[in-house]
C-alpha cells in the first residue's frame, strides 16, 4: 500500500485492480481507507491546467503534445474506476468496505472528489446498496463534507468518467429536491446544473425533461427549486438551452398550478430564450404573445393578473441594453424597429386591457416599477421613456391638484387637509386628492354600467402603485435622484377630520365604511413615500421620513377604532399579484373574529377558543405542540394588549409591502417620554429619533418578514405541508430576493438592532431600580412600559429568526454567520473578534445575549431569549453552556411574572412557554432525576399548602392553572431519562450494579410522588398523562431494570426489595386510575386502560421470571386485587362478584423480612391483568 503514491499514473488501474482482486473480507475496510488516502486524482487533473496555460502559446506542436498528455490522463483514470467498477460488482465486501470507508472519514478536509465518484460508482452498478449510498451521501452533505465545489471538480476534470452514473446522477437529483433540508435541496439542484454543463445532448434533454417535470408536479418546493435551476441555466447557457425550448414551453399548459412569482419565472426564462436568439426565438415569441393575448382577454381576474405579469416580463426582456457585440452593426436599425415594434404592440395591447380596471391597471403599475426595481442600471434609457413616461405624466393630472383653503363638491364628510410638513411654503402648494377620489371611487360603483369605455377610470386603488413606478422610474432616468418629486413627501391630504371618540356610534355603515376605506388609502400612501425616501441622507428629508412614520402609528390607532366598529368590512386591495380577491371571504370570516370586530364577537370567539383549548389539552396526552414554527401568529393574542398594531395583524394584506430598505431608518436612535422629561427638549420632533411606537411598527414588520423568508431548522420535520392559498400574498418585492440576501441586510442591522435591544435592556433595568419595594406604582407609564415591552420581544424575535435559519447549516453561509456572530462579540470585546476562530466567536455571542437576562420584561421574551441562546449555541452544546442554559431556564421558572397592571401572566400562550421552558431545564440540567424529585417534593407541597389562587414560593410560575403542565412535562422527562440508565448485564461488576440501583430507586421514588398527586389533581388531562407515561415507565422498567434485578438479587436483596416496594406503591395507584376511568366511562381515560393493564400484567410474570432465575419461584402466588377509586374506596359496583379476599394477599419470599416482600408487587398487579390469575403453589 505505501507504494501506491509513487505508482504511475499509467499502471494505477493494474495495482488498485491486484489489491482489491486480494483484498479479504476481514480487512476490506482498513486496506480500502489506506488506498482511498493513498489515490489522488488531482494529480490526473494537472495535465488540464498545462492545457489551459499551453493555448496561450502559438506553438502546435506544444498545443497537440498537451492534449495527447490529456488524453491519456483522461484514459488511465477511466480505466481505475472501471477496474473499481468491477470490483464493486462482484465483490461484495468490496462494496460495503469502500461506503464504510468513506462513512468513516469524519474531518471536512478529507474528503475528496474520488469519494463522491465511488459513491456514485456504486449507487449505479450495485442496487443492493443504493439505500446505503444514498444515506452516507445525504449524510455527508448535511454535515458540509460534500460542498458543492467538490461536486464541480468532479463533473468538470472527470466528466468521461461521471457521464456512464447519469441514469444515477438524475435519480439521485430528483430525490434530493424532494428533501427537506435546505442543503440535500441545493445540492440536488447544483447536480442538474452540473450534468447540463458537462454531458452531451441527451443528457442535457434528459435534464431538462426531468426539471420540467418537476414543474409540472404541482408540488410547491418542487416548482420554485426547478425553475430556480431552470433560470440559472438560461442565464449561464442561454445557447444550449435555446435547442431545448421546446420542452420548456410545454410548462405553459400547466400554469394554473402556478402562483404569481412563479409565472413571473417562467416568464423570464421563455422571454430570455425567445428574445436572445434572433431568429430561432421568433416561434416561442409567438407562442407567448398567443398565451398573453388569451389571458389578457379572459374575464377570470387569475388569468388577466398573469397576462400582465407575463407581458411585463416579456417588456423587461425586450428593453434589456444590447451589448453591441450582438448581431452586426448593419442588422442593428432593423432589429431595433422590429424590437421597438414587438414593445409597442405588447404595451398597447396591455394598455387596452387595463384602463378599465383599477385592479388590474395597479398591477400593470406594480408589475412594471418591480421590473425598473430588479434591472436597475441594465434597462435601455431611451425605451423606458418612451413606455414609462406617459404612464408617470398621468399621476399629477390623476392624483394631484393645487392645495386650496375650500374644496368644491359635496361628500360623506367635510374635506380638510391633513398631516402637511411644508406649512411654510404657501406658493405653488400641492395636496393629495384623496377624499374627493374615494368618493368618486364609491359612486362610480353606482353608476359603473353608464361609464364612458373611452374614458380612463381614475381610482385610488391606483394611487400608491402609480407613485412607486413615478419614483422607481424618476430614480433610475436621474441616477438616483428623486429630486423632481421629492414634494410629495410632505404634502398633505385631502382627508376629513379624523377625531373620531364617541362619534362613530352615530354613523351610518355606509359612512363608518367609507372612513375605513380612507384610512385604508391614506396609510397605503404613507407606506409607499415611506419606501421612496427612507434611504435619503438629507437631515431634512431623514425628519421628515420618521414624521410620516409617526402619522402611520396615529392613523393605525384611529383604524383600529373605525375597524372595531365596522364588522364585516372588507377593505380595498393594496397588493394585486395575488388571489386576494377570491380570498376575500375567508378574509372577511376570519378578520374580525382575530381582531376583535365588535365586542360580542371578541368575546364569544375568546371563549369558544379557551374551551376548544382546554379540550385540546384534555386529549392532547402529553403532546405539546410545537411553539416554535409560526410563532408570530401564535403571539397575536398574547401581544394585543401591549401592541397596538395587534388588532391590525389579520389585515396585514391590505397595506402595501414595506422595501426591506426602509429598515435603514433603524439606525436613527430611540426617544422615549422619560428621555425627553429629564433633558428637557422642548422641541421633541426636531430630533431625528425614533418613538417607541414607530420603533414597534417596524419591528413587528420586519418579524413578519424574517418568519416568513427565513426557514428555521426545526421545520425540517415538516416535509412541505400543502399551502391552501399563496402564500406569497404581502411579500411580492421580500420573495424576488433569496434568503441569503435577506439574512445579509438583517446582518448588516444587527449594531442598530443590538443599540436597540441596549436601550431596552438599560429602560427596563431602570423600571426595576425604581419600582423595588414599591407596590403599583402610580408614576410607571404603562402604555410606554407596553410599548417597550413589545419591542423588545420583536427584537428578541428578530434576533431568533436570524439566528435558528437553516441557510446558517449550509457550509457556504459560514462567512456569513461569522459575520453576524462577530457584531454580538464585538459589544463585549471591541476590536477584538476579527482573529477569533467561529467557537470563540459563538461563546462570546452567547455570554452577550445572556446578559440580557435580568431584564426581560415578561415571559414570553424569556421564552424567546431562551430560543435565541439556543439557536446561537453550537450543536451540540459545551458544558459550561448547557449549565447556563438549565440555570436561565430555572430563574426563568423560579421567577414571579406579573403584568404591568399587577395581574399574573396566564394563559394558553404562557403554558405553552412555559411548557417550552421547562423542557430547556430538565434537558440541559446535570442531574434530572434531582431536578425532577425538587419540583414535586419542594414545589407541589407549597403549592398545595397556598390559598386557591396561589402558587409555590420556590416556583412561582406553578400554580393550579399550569399544574398540567408541569405535570406532563415532568412525566415525559422521567420517562425519557431512565431509558438512557443502561440494561443490566451479568459482567456489571457489584458497584455499577449499586449505581444502576440507586439511579432506579430514585426513579422510582420520583414516579411514587409523581403518581401520588393524581389524588390531589384528579383534573382529566392529568389522569390522561398519568395514565400514558405510566405505561410506558413500566414498560422501561421491565426492558432496562428487570435484568438488572435479575443479576442484582442475591447481592443487593435489600435495595432490589426497597426497590420494588416502591413502585407496588405506584402501581397499585395506576390500578386505582384504571378502575376510576371505567367508572366514569371516560373513552379519552379508558382508550389508555388495556394498554396499561397489559404492561402490569407483564410486569407480574416479570417478577416470577426474576424470582425463578434466583432460585425463589416458590415465594411467588398470585392473589386478586379489588377494584378501588382514585382516593382507594372499593368500587361497590362490582364488589359482589368478586370473592371477599379481605385485604390483599401477600406472600412472603424466604429470602426477605416478614412485611411487605417484594411479590406483593405480584399479587396486586396480576389482578390488575384483565382477570384473575391461578395462584402459584
Amino acid at each position: 500500500m505505501t507504494i501506491v503514491p509513487s505508482v504511475k499514473l499509467e499502471d494505477l488501474p493494474v495495482v488498485v485492480k491486484f489489491i482489491l482482486h486480494n483484498v479479504k473480507a476481514a480487512d476490506a475496510v482498513e486496506v480500502i481507507s489506506d488506498l482511498r488516502k493513498s489515490l489522488d486524482l488531482s494529480s490526473c487533473v494537472l495535465p488540464l491546467q498545462i492545457l489551459g496555460s499551453q493555448k496561450k502559446l502559438k506553438s502546435q506542436v506544444q498545443a497537440s503534445s498537451s492534449m495527447s498528455q490529456v488524453t491519456t490522463s483522461q484514459n488511465c483514470v477511466k480505466l481505475l474506476f472501471d477496474v473499481i467498477k468491477l470490483a464493486v460488482r462482484f465483490q461484495k465486501d468490496v462494496s460495503e468496505a469502500w461506503i464504510k470507508a468513506i462513512e468513516n472519514t469524519t474531518s471536512v478536509s478529507d474528503h475528496k472528489v474520488l469519494d463522491l465518484i465511488v459513491l456514485l460508482l456504486i449507487h449505479s452498478t450495485n442496487t443492493k446498496n443504493r439505500k446505503q449510498t444514498e444515506k452516507v451521501l445525504r449524510s455527508k452533505i448535511q454535515l458540509g463534507c460534500m460542498p458543492e465545489q467538490l461536486m464541480q471538480n468532479a463533473f468538470q476534470n472527470h466528466s468521461m468518467v461521471i457521464k456512464d452514473f447519469f441514469p444515477s446522477i438524475l435519480a439521485l437529483a430528483q430525490m434530493f429536491l424532494h428533501s427537506a433540508h435546505p442543503a440535500i435541496v441545493s445540492f440536488g439542484s447544483c447536480m442538474y446544473k452540473q450534468a447540463f454543463a458537462a454531458f452531451d445532448s441527451y443528457c442535457q434533454q434528459e435534464v431538462v425533461t426531468a426539471l420540467v417535470t418537476h414543474v409540472c408536479s404541482g408540488n410547491e418546493t418542487e416548482l420554485d427549486i426547478s425553475l430556480d435551476v431552470l433560470t440559472d441555466l438560461v442565464m449561464l447557457h442561454t445557447s444550449l438551452l435555446m435547442r431545448y425550448a421546446t420542452f420548456v414551453k410545454t410548462i405553459l399548459d400547466s400554469t394554473q398550478k402556478l402562483n404569481p412569482c412563479q409565472i413571473r419565472k417562467l416568464f423570464y426564462i421563455l422571454s430570455t430564450l425567445a428574445f436572445s436568439q434572433r431568429q430561432e426565438g421568433n416561434y416561442i415569441q409567438d407562442d407567448m404573445h398567443m398565451v398573453i393575448r388569451k389571458w389578457l382577454s379572459s374575464t377570470v381576474p387569475n388569468h388577466k393578473q398573469m397576462g400582465i405579469i407575463g407581458a411585463v416580463t416579456m417588456i423587461g426582456s425586450v428593453a434589456l441594453k444590447r451589448n453591441e457585440g450582438d448581431g452586426s452593426s448593419l442588422e442593428r436599425p432593423e432589429l431595433n424597429s422590429e424590437r421597438d415594434g414587438q414593445l409597442s404592440t405588447l404595451l398597447e395591447l396591455v394598455g387596452f386591457c387595463c384602463e378599465q380596471t383599477p385592479e388590474v391597471l395597479a398591477l400593470y403599475y406594480d408589475e412594471l416599477a418591480s421590473l425598473i426595481e430588479k434591472q436597475k442600471g441594465n434597462l435601455d434609457l431611451q425605451l423606458l421613456d418612451e413606455f414609462g413616461r406617459s404612464l408617470v405624466e398621468d399621476f399629477p393630472s390623476d392624483f394631484v391638484v393645487d392645495l386650496n383653503p375650500t374644496v368644491d363638491g359635496s361628500f360623506l364628510f367635510p374635506v380638510k387637509s391633513l398631516y402637511n410638513l411644508d406649512e411654510d411654503e404657501s406658493q405653488g402648494a400641492i395636496a393629495i386628492n384623496l377624499l374627493p377620489l374615494v368618493s368618486q371611487s364609491e359612486l362610480g360603483r353606482v353608476t359603473d354600467g353608464m361609464s364612458n369605455q373611452s374614458k380612463r377610470v381614475v381610482s385610488p386603488m391606483c394611487l400608491s402603485p402609480c407613485f412607486r413606478l413615478l419614483r422607481l422610474y424618476t430614480g433610475e432616468q436621474n441616477g438616483g435622484s428623486l429630486e423632481e418629486i421629492d414634494a410629495l413627501l410632505g404634502c398633505p391630504l385631502y382627508l376629513t377630520d379624523l377625531e373620531v371618540e364617541g362619534k362613530l356610534d352615530s354613523l351610518s355603515k355606509q359612512e363608518r365604511e367609507f372612513l375605513c376605506s380612507l384610512l385604508f388609502y391614506a396609510l397605503n400612501w404613507f407606506r409607499e413615500v415611506i419606501n421612496a425616501f427612507c434611504q435619503q441622507q438629507d437631515a431634512e428629508m431623514k425628519g421628515k421620513v420618521l414624521t410620516r412614520l409617526e402619522n402611520i402609528t396615529e392613523l393605525q390607532t384611529v383604524l383600529g377604532k373605525c375597524l372595531a366598529a365596522t364588522p364585516g368590512y372588507v377593505p380595498p386591495p393594496a397588493t394585486f399579484d395575488s388571489e386576494v380577491l377570491e380570498a376575500v371571504p375567508s378574509i372577511n370570516a376570519g378578520g374580525p373574529v382575530r381582531k376583535r370586530n365588535g365586542r360580542k364577537k371578541k368575546t364569544d370567539g375568546s371563549k369558544a377558543g379557551s374551551a376548544d383549548r382546554s379540550q385540546a389539552d384534555d386529549s392532547s396526552e402529553g403532546n405539546q405542540p410545537d411553539t416554535e414554527l409560526s410563532e408570530l401568529e401564535k403571539t397575536a393574542a398574547e401581544r394585543e394588549a401591549g401592541n397596538p398594531l395587534a388588532q391590525l395583524q389579520s389585515y396585514r394584506r391590505y397595506f402595501r409591502e414595506l422595501d426591506l430598505e426602509v429598515f435603514t431608518i433603524l439606525h436613527c436612535g430611540l426617544l422615549t417620554k422619560s428621555v425627553l422629561d429629564t433633558e428637557m427638549h422642548t422641541e421633541a420632533r426636531e430630533v431625528v429619533q425614533l418613538g417607541p411606537a414607530e420603533l414597534c411598527f417596524l419591528l413587528d414588520d420586519l418579524c413578519w418578514k424574517l418568519e416568513h423568508v427565513l426557514t428555521p431548522g426545526s421545520t425540517r420535520r415538516v416535509p412541505f405541508p400543502k399551502e391552501r392559498g399563496y402564500k406569497d400574498i404581502g411579500f411580492s418585492h421580500l420573495c424576488q430576493r433569496s434568503p441569503k440576501e435577506v439574512a445579509m441586510c438583517v446582518v448588516k442591522l444587527l449594531k442598530p438592532l443590538c443599540n436597540h435591544m441596549e436601550n431596552m435592556h438599560n429602560y427596563f433595568q431602570a423600571v426595576v431600580m425604581q419600582n423595588r419595594g414599591v407596590e403599583d406604582d402610580p408614576g410607571t407609564n404603562i402604555q410606554e412600559h407596553q410599548l417597550m415591552s413589545s419591542c423588545y420581544q420583536q427584537l428578541l424575535l428578530t434576533f431568533r429568526s436570524l439566528f435558528a435559519w437553516n441557510g446558517f447549516s449550509q457550509h457556504e453561509n459560514t462567512d456569513l454567520l461569522r459575520s453576524a456572530l462577530q457584531v454580538l462579540a464585538d459589544r463585549l470585546k471591541p476590536g477584538e473578534t476579527e482573529f477569533l476562530l467561529l467557537e470563540e466567536l459563538i461563546s462570546e455571542s452567547f455570554q452577550y445575549l445572556l446578559n440580557f437576562q435580568q431584564s426581560v420584561p415578561s415571559f414570553h421574551c424569556a421564552f424567546i431569549l431562551t430560543q435565541l441562546l439556543i439557536a446561537v449555541a453550537e450543536k451540540p452544546m459545551a458544558g459550561w453552556k448547557k449549565e447556563k442554559m438549565a440555570s436561565l431556564a430555572k430563574q426563568f421558572l423560579c421567577q414571579s411574572w406579573v403584568k404591568p397592571g399587577g395581574d399574573r401572566e396566564k394563559g394558553s400562550q404562557f403554558n405553552s412557554a412555559l411548557h417550552t421552558l421547562l423542557c430547556v431545564y430538565l434537558e440541559h440540567t446535570d442531574n434530572i432525576l434531582k431536578a425532577i424529585e425538587e419540583i414535586s417534593s419542594v414545589g407541589v407541597p407549597e403549592l398545595i399548602n397556598s390559598a386557591k389562587d396561589g402558587c409555590s414560593s420556590t416556583y412561582p410560575t406553578l400554580s393550579r392553572q399550569t399544574f398540567p403542565v408541569f405535570f406532563r412535562v415532568m412525566m415525559a422527562q422521567l420517562e425519557s431519562s431512565v431509558k438512557s440508565i443502561p440494561a443490566g448485564k451479568p459482567s456489571d461488576s457489584s458497584e455499577v450494579q449499586l449505581e444502576k440501583l440507586l439511579r432506579w430507586n430514585i426513579a422510582v421514588r420520583n414516579f411514587h410522588i409523581l403518581v401520588n398527586l393524581v389524588k390531589v389533581f384528579d383534573s382529566r388531562p392529568v389522569l390522561s398523562i398519568c395514565l400514558k407515561y405510566g405505561r410506558l415507565f413500566v414498560e422501561a422498567f421491565l426492558k432496562l431494570a428487570m435484568p438488572l434485578l435479575d443479576y442484582s438479587f442475591k447481592k443487593h436483596r435489600d435495595d432490589v426489595q426497597s426497590l420494588l416496594k416502591t413502585l407496588q406503591l405506584s402501581t397499585r395507584q395506576l390500578h386505582h386510575m384504571c378502575g376510576h376511568s371505567k367508572i366514569h366511562q371516560d373513552i379519552g381515560l379508558t382508550n389508555h386502560v388495556p394498554l396499561l393493564k397489559k404492561s402490569l400484567e407483564q410486569f407480574v410474570y416479570r417478577v416470577k421470571a426474576m424470582l425463578a432465575f434466583n432460585h425463589c419461584q416458590e415465594a411467588f402466588w398470585v392473589g386478586i386485587l379489588k377494584n378501588r377509586d382514585l382516593q382507594g374506596e372499593e368500587i361497590l359496583s362490582q364488589a359482589s362478584g368478586e370473592r371477599d379476599s379481605g385485604e390483599e394477599d401477600s406472600a412472603e419470599s424466604p429470602a426477605e423480612e416478614p412485611s411487605g416482600s417484594d411479590t406483593d408487587a405480584s399479587e396486586e398487579e396480576g389482578a390488575a391483568g384483565p382477570g384473575p390469575s391461578p395462584a402459584e403453589p
